[in-house]
Parts: C-alpha cells; structure tokens; sequence
C-alpha cells in the first residue's frame, strides 16, 4: 500500500502543477503566444492537458481509496463504501479532499468546454492546487504555527507549478519555434524562473526548518535527510540548466535544437525531484 501511495502522489502531484504552471504561462505569455492559440497545436495541447486532468481526477481517488486501506490496514477497506465514507467525513484529510475532488471535477468539465474563460479555468486549477497543500506535514502541528506552515507549503507549490509547467510549454513551443518569438519568452521566463526558484528555495527552507528544527534533518544521510538530499541536488541541476538556457537564448543564432534538448532534460530532472518529494510526503521528518 505505501508504494501505491506514493506513485499516486507522483501522479497526481504531477498532473496538477503541470495543468496549474502551464495555465498560468498560458495566461501570462497571451500575446506572444496570440500565433500558436490560433494554429492547430493550440487544439493538441487542449487534448493532451484534458487527458492530463482526467488522469489527476484518477489519481485523487486512488489517493484516497489507499489512504482509507493505510488507515484501516487492509487494502480491502479501500474498495468498502461506508470505509470511504468515514475517512471523508471524519478526518481533516477527507474534509480537504471532498472540496479537491469537486475542484478536481468542475476542471476536468471546463477542460472539456470550448467556452471556458482561460482565466476562470486557471481559478479552478490553482485552487486544486492550493488544495493539496493541507495534506502535507503541515498538517503535523495545530493552530498558527499549522496554518502558516499550510500557507508556506501553498506558496511552495505555487512555485513548483509555475516553473515546471513552464517548462512543459517551453518544450511544446520549442516544437514549433515559428509560432513565436523563441528567444523573448524564453528570457522573460528565465527572468520570472529566477523569482520562482527564490520562492521555493525560501519555502523549501522554512518547510525543512519548521518540521525538523534545524537547518537539516537528523540524521542527515538517512531516511528523511538522504532523500531531501536527492531532492536538492535534482533542484540544483535544473537550475544549472536554466542558466544554460538563457544564455543559449542570447546567443546571436538561436540553437533551437540544443535549447530544446536543454529543456526537456529539464524536465526529467524535475520529474526526479517530484519523485523524490512523493516519497518524502509519506516519511517522519523527524525519528521517532
């Protein structure tokens, strides 16, 4: 159960910061991206962010079945209605995840509309991911010290979509560089990437700082610690590559080829460190 678990989180974290970041890149970048909306890429994307959004629907109730067979430690209770039905409506984690699924739901029915306001639609899908942040560690501690630490986890995750999802348009527009003006929205996302990786550095701090109360967890090369290890080196390599990137984005001849390569391995490295916080979200921060 606690390996299904944690691949459902995997899933679903990633198809929600994917939907939420390139959403908001979508809306922040209009103008630049006034050619591509009207080509037939526009109606591709469409399809594959609707898929992705059924598939975070998928995952959320497999969230919770497992999360109801972990609680009542038989993966039966995951399949038992009335099983469901208690974990919903009795614990902190079901309260939070009835308004998620219904997010999770009203999304994936504006992704099947073609009238949907892009702004509205993205309303929707931040706060599914706003959602996620009260079933974290935060959940830990009671009162403010609980609610600031959700809100520090929120901002976290507002961070991670807008640089990951990023990435996914970049590496779609990267596919058809006529559409648009490559080297611009390249530098004006490095310039916002900078704001965001600041963000989830300072978020990621406080997050390690509040749940282990220290500067690292103890011990630092085991358990907790080793994993948020591999999770920091992953960020560091995406940040190296997005610095490569902007300065391939000066260059007098724009390398697409390299720039596209650069990003997609972008990608895989943030998909790593998504690997990593889902194994995180079910371990102590501190030994017990």
């Amino acid at each position: 159960m606690q390996e299904g678990l944690i691949l459902c989180r995997f899933v679903h974290f990633g198809a929600v910061l994917l939907l939420v970041g390139a959403g908001l890149f979508r809306v922040l970048f209009a103008r630049s991206l006034r050619a591509f909306e009207a080509s037939q890429k526009r109606g591709r994307l469409d399809r594959y962010l609707q898929r992705l959004t059924a598939v975070a629907l998928v995952s959320a109730l497999c969230w919770l079945m497992l999360t109801a067979a972990s609680m009542a430690d038989d993966w039966r209770a995951g399949f038992d209605l009335s099983t469901l039905g208690l974990v919903l409506g009795n614990t902190f984690y079901g309260h939070v995840w009835v308004a998620h699924l219904g997010l999770n739901l009203l999304a994936l029915i504006l992704a099947s509309s073609k009238d949907a306001s892009a702004r509205g639609h993205l309303l929707i899908q931040g706060l599914l991911l706003l959602t996620l942040a009260p079933v974290g560690h935060g959940a830990m501690f009671d009162g403010l010290r609980g609610q600031l630490l959700i809100l520090n986890q929120m901002l976290h995750l507002i961070g991670v979509a807008t640089w990951l999802g990023g990435l996914l348009m970049l590496a779609v527009l990267l596919n058809s560089p006529s559409l648009i003006d490559v080297r611009a929205v390249l530098l004006r996302f490095s310039g916002l990437g900078y704001a965001m990786v600041a963000l989830i550095i300072v978020t990621g701090w406080v997050n390690v700082r509040a749940l282990s109360g220290g500067l690292w967890p103890e011990p630092a090369f085991s358990g907790f610690g080793a994993v948020l290890g591999v999770k920091v080196a992953l960020v560091l390599c995406m940040l190296a590559l997005a610095l490569l990137n902007r300065c391939l984005a000066r260059a007098r001849v724009l390398p697409v080829l390299a720039l596209r390569s650069s990003v997609v391995l972008e990608c895989l490295f943030g998909g790593a460190a998504l690997a990593a916080v889902s194994l995180l979200g079910t371990l102590p921060p501190m030994p017990g």
